[in-house]
């Protein structure tokens, strides 16, 4: 059973994403928060299996709250929602640790979906629109920080990569999974779990969603491509 914990400053928000979700038999909610500060008090007692975080609160906002949470409680993940699809919170909440981002008109189907893919530690963001909210801020909300010298190949703070995690990486940011890439570079599923574990490590991220803004601002591969 995956438990769930719900935040969003309006009570009937929450009660429809509870229907939706409490309809699924792998899925239970256990909590409801109105505000960021009640979200990382409820996840530190209850210690869900998933947040999802509406990123406007008044407050302590999601994107404060995803930082306390997944710092302080890794093994809780964090699902953020907005009600814009270009917003530069969602990169600010990936940024912290949310494991992925979907927009509040989502589907019942998606957010089910969403949250399974999100426990199983892997990144779920709406392809609508993760091309155009990486392109349109990443570069721009870039953090300051000294960054390695650039590789021959112009790929910027990535020198410790492998050819191979390098390879693997371009195919992660754009949206294959772990089985998709198995077969497309013709090599063992837990081949390619090993070199995303190493890239992850060498890269200083904790998943999919944080390693494809990386793949973004060291300009591997680029909007639209």
């Amino acid at each position: 059973m995956i438990t769930v914990l719900l935040v969003d400053d309006h009570a009937l928000v929450r009660m429809g994403f509870r229907l939706m979700l409490d309809a699924q038999p792998d899925l239970s909610v256990v909590g409801e928060a109105g505000d960021g500060a009640e979200a990382v008090e409820l996840s530190r007692r209850l210690r869900p299996d998933v947040v999802v975080m509406d990123l406007h609160m008044p407050g302590l906002d999601g994107v404060r709250a995803t930082e306390l949470i997944t710092a302080e409680l890794p093994g809780v993940r964090v699902l953020a929602l907005s009600t814009f699809d270009l917003d530069e919170n969602v990169v600010a909440a990936l940024r912290a640790g949310a494991g992925g981002f979907l927009p509040k008109d989502v589907s019942p189907e998606e957010l089910v979906e969403a949250v399974r893919v999100v426990h199983r530690g892997e990144s779920a963001v709406a392809p609508r629109l993760l091309t155009r909210l990486i392109g349109t801020f990443v570069r721009a909300s870039r953090p300051e920080r000294p960054a390695p010298p650039a590789g021959p190949d112009g790929w910027d703070g990535l020198t410790e990569l492998t050819e191979r995690e390098r390879e693997i990486l371009v195919l992660i940011a754009r949206g294959r999974s772990n089985g998709e890439i198995s077969g497309e570079l013709g090599v063992s599923p837990s081949t390619v779990k090993n070199h995303v574990t190493n890239l992850f490590a060498k890269i200083d991220v904790r998943d999919r969603a944080q390693a494809v803004i990386v793949a973004y601002e060291a300009g591997l591969i680029t909007p639209g491509e």
